[in-house]
């Protein structure tokens, strides 16, 4: 069998990738040194990494990745992985490389050649599930393999950390901020910042802030999708998502309540207004099977199709109605859990609606608004 070599150790390292930022470790240049030693009848090694932070939280993962990768080498007989932490000029140079040369940072989601779809998910009033369909939909296309990030806009009422089962506060690499990882989608949120129980009293210029630097500031690589938490109704928050990101899409949730469907037209048809395009509606909490299968109708019925109409009155497009989701016990004990239903429950009606709705929105092309079309003036 061949020897190791710094090379190959190298190799195996580039297989590596940082559980936060989502790249080798090698390409972030986090690999300060490879050590080898005779050993016996074998070799050990040592590895040096640098963290992006010497608090870095996930820090055992890292150690436990690169033992595996380097041990899994032919004749390495031990390896010892000793961790250091990133100098100031380390840091500089990895945040240019991640914001693509950029000095200063600025919203990718909001530049013309990028390609991440973003859907704002709205509704006009608070408890038709609008977060749990928010989480749901995030780890339905991150399970088909869509690279996806939520941020929970909802800085009164932020839930979403709870839903996708989000516990630590994300890493900062001085002003830029790492984003945890929950089933494969990335995640930011208020709630993320602030000690429990402790609510959030800012007005609207402190909104307009947060959510620029949510957008900004933190690193959320190369989406496909990027889907917004919005709070209730069509105040601060929505009138900022709109002038930030020009090319976000609405997506709108009622119930069958004729009361919420009054109200998530208005959210809907903020569109008017600002200008964005309403992708649909979906109606949550439609019915409740009972045990001989007929369907109870605890809200009422036909509120999400009302709005579906009404919007597609009042914007001049055509607004469908996406999907129809069931009132099920599971949805809401898989959100309080961390774990949403369409990975615990696949096979559930609710999940069932929620995956196709997630499958539609990826399956979307991107409209040509706040894009550049590659074409130069010419004069005659």
């Amino acid at each position: 069998m061949p020897s190791p070599t710094v090379e190959s150790v190298t190799a195996a390292l580039a297989g590596v990738i940082d559980p936060e930022i989502r790249r080798p470790i090698t390409e972030l240049k986090m690999v300060r040194s490879v050590d080898l030693t005779a050993e016996g009848s074998g070799w050990a090694v040592v590895v040096g990494i640098d963290l992006t932070t010497a608090g870095c939280p996930l820090k055992d993962t890292i150690t436990r990745e690169v033992t595996e990768a380097v041990q899994a080498l032919d004749e390495v007989t031990s390896v010892r992985v000793e961790l250091g932490a990133m100098s100031a000029e380390q840091r500089a140079e990895l945040k240019s490389m991640l914001r693509g040369g950029a000095a200063e940072p600025v919203i990718p989601f909001a530049q013309p050649d990028n390609l991440t779809r973003v859907y704002a998910i709205a509704s006009g009033k608070g408890g038709v599930g609008k977060s749990s369909v928010t989480a749901n939909l995030a780890v339905a296309m991150a399970a088909d393999g869509i690279k996806v990030g939520v941020l929970d806009a909802d800085v009164y009422g932020f839930s979403i950390p709870r839903m996708l089962g989000v516990s630590q506060t994300p890493t900062k690499v001085d002003d830029m901020i790492l984003p945890p990882v929950a089933h494969g989608v990335k995640v930011i949120s208020i709630g993320m910042f602030v000690p429990a129980g402790q609510p959030v009293v800012w007005r609207g210029p402190m909104l307009h802030r947060a959510l620029q630097q949510f957008l900004a500031d933190v690193f959320w690589g190369d989406l496909d999708v990027l889907l917004l938490d919005l709070p209730p109704g069509t105040g601060d928050i929505a009138i900022s998502v709109a002038q930030m990101l020009p090319s976000s899409e609405l997506l709108v949730v009622t119930t069958p309540q004729v009361a919420a469907a009054e109200v998530a037209e208005r959210a809907g048809s903020i569109a008017t207004q600002t200008r964005q395009h309403v992708v649909g509606v979906v109606e949550n909490m439609s019915w409740l099977e009972q045990p001989d299968g007929s369907r109870l109708e605890v809200f009422g019925s036909g509120g999400g199709q009302r709005v579906a109409e009404n919007l597609s009155r009042i914007t001049g497009t055509d607004v469908p109605l996406l999907g129809q989701v069931p009132l099920d016990p599971r949805l809401r004990e898989a959100g309080d859990g961390g774990t949403p239903v369409t990975l615990t429950d696949p096979d559930s009606a609710a999940a069932r609606v929620l995956r196709e709705v997630a499958s539609g929105l990826v399956r979307r092309s991107r409209g040509l608004a706040g894009r550049s079309l590659g074409l130069s003036p010419v004069s005659h």
